[in-house]
């Protein structure tokens, strides 16, 4: 009997382990690149990115609110991660209802101006926010939101390195972050690229907002790209467990 031979994914992801750490860098930017020019030919309208983008987070918190009506639980999920989230998702909330003038929402927004990454994304969107026909306060919201956005899967990416094991549901959960901050990214490289980089400059947005906005997408993309790469390992060697080396 000759010896069993590897499944081609795990030949694959071998492959890929076995190589430098400039190498592993290099095919994720030729990867990522592929996948824009494929994103740029496959999508007309613009506005499915955000659409795309918006249903898969809402994919995700669909599994964890399964996750905590079934099972009870909520292991592997990071609280502070949470709460950030629910911040910079009220104030983008509050800052669509002073742009559109609604009147009907009403919020409860949670002070969490102790928590470490609250403080420099209020200070930088005091710096560098866009320039509106809306209120100074409203610009300012609209900007915090963004960046706080963009680090707020960081305490649930060091329990996961903590715990080095992550259940499926939070990984589910975890990887449709990924996804979605992906597709919104895409929709700002291929706006960049269309327009010759003349959309970072655009006439009343600020010479400083849109590349902060940008740096801020690429920032949360690049933060998950490497929890996503052991996501589809672990998916693609048919483990319920994704495991997160130190």
């Amino acid at each position: 009997m000759g010896e069993k031979r590897a499944p081609p994914v795990n030949v694959l992801f071998g492959l890929v382990r076995r190589q430098s750490m400039r190498v592993k860098i290099f095919a994720g930017v030729v990867l990522a690149l592929c996948s824009l020019v494929a994103l740029k030919h496959l999508v007309r309208d613009h506005e499915y990115f955000f659409i795309f983008s918006e249903a898969i987070h809402a994919a995700g918190i669909f599994v964890l609110i399964y996750k905590l009506t079934t099972h009870k639980n909520c292991s592997g999920l990071s609280l502070k991660t949470q709460e950030i989230t629910a911040l910079f998702l009220a104030a983008r909330l509050a800052c669509s209802v002073l742009m559109e003038l609604d009147a009907h929402a009403a919020l409860d927004i949670a002070s969490l101006i102790s928590t470490a990454w609250v403080v420099p994304c209020i200070v930088l969107a005091l710096i560098v926010n866009p320039f509106t026909r809306y209120s100074y306060f409203s610009q300012v919201l609209w900007a915090f939101c963004v960046f706080l956005e963009s680090v707020s899967v960081l305490p649930q990416l060091r329990l996961m390195q903590n715990a080095k094991m992550i259940e499926p549901f939070t990984a589910h959960y975890v990887f449709a972050l990924g996804a979605a901050r992906f597709l919104s990214c895409a929709h700002w490289i291929i706006q960049v690229y269309e327009t010759r980089g003349m959309y970072l400059f655009l006439t009343g947005s600020g010479y400083f907002w849109l590349p902060a906005a940008l740096l801020a997408e690429a920032v949360q993309t690049f933060i998950l790209a490497d929890f996503c790469y052991y996501y589809v390992k672990s998916f693609m060697q048919g483990q319920l467990l994704t495991r997160i080396p130190v």
